[in-house]
């Protein structure tokens, strides 16, 4: 059974998820951790739960979901993983943090370790995610999915209610509407949604209330 801890971080309450199961094997999802007590926080609950953090993955480049994994490299050694579309994005975090928030961000990143291969499953553990891609709100987008836990890790194609802007550099809302409805409409409607910002949701619910799933 799968333990999924949740860290709304930095200015944009972004969530960052811990996911491990009964091995104590876990990987990081979107490690958005951007002050210190955020970082912190983190490193903590990996170390009081007995944790080994295995993997780092990213299920998008933008900054917000990723200003943490230099605090994973420098604490585990692990470097994002990450699709190869969104490479532009996410190896120019501290450009893309300033042209939004207009302050500068003085943090030295690690390169990505490792692009996703097609149709790529990420073990863990006793446990499988994969990974399916979701272009839209980034070119590069996935979500990853646990079938047997009828999970699923929406990063910001799918909110509850609502879906991801689709006006930053590469996006497409053409896109973004053939993902919900060729990939994630497709998924069993008891999947728990996990998403990158906001509260979980379902599948289900979505596909009877969100009007972009309609």
């Amino acid at each position: 059974m799968l333990t999924i801890k949740t860290f709304p971080f930095n200015l944009l309450q972004e969530n960052t998820y811990v996911v491990s199961d009964e091995t104590r094997d876990c990987v990081i999802i979107d490690c958005g951790a951007y002050y210190d007590d955020e970082r912190k926080a983190i490193t903590d609950y990996i170390s009081s739960q007995g944790l080994k953090p295995c993997r780092l993955l990213a299920t998008h480049g933008h900054w917000d979901h990723n200003l943490g994994i230099d605090t994973i490299y420098q604490t585990y050694g692990l470097q994002v993983e990450a699709a190869k579309e969104d490479e532009f994005i996410i190896t120019d975090i501290p450009r893309n943090f300033q042209s939004i928030i207009g302050a500068p961000l003085r943090r030295e990143y690690p390169p990505v370790g490792r692009f996703f291969a097609p149709n790529e499953v990420i073990r863990f553990g006793n446990h499988s995610l994969q990974v399916l891609k979701t272009p839209g709100h980034s070119p590069g987008s996935v979500v990853f999915y646990c079938a047997e836990e009828h999970t699923a890790f929406t990063g910001d194609t799918l909110f509850r209610m609502s879906v991801g802007r689709t006006d930053f550099e590469g996006g497409s809302y053409e896109d973004l509407m053939n993902s919900l409805a060729n990939v994630l409409a497709k998924l069993p409607d008891e999947t728990t949604i996990l998403p990158g910002h906001g509260p979980q949701s379902t599948i289900g619910y979505e596909k009877k209330y969100n009007p972009y799933m309609a």
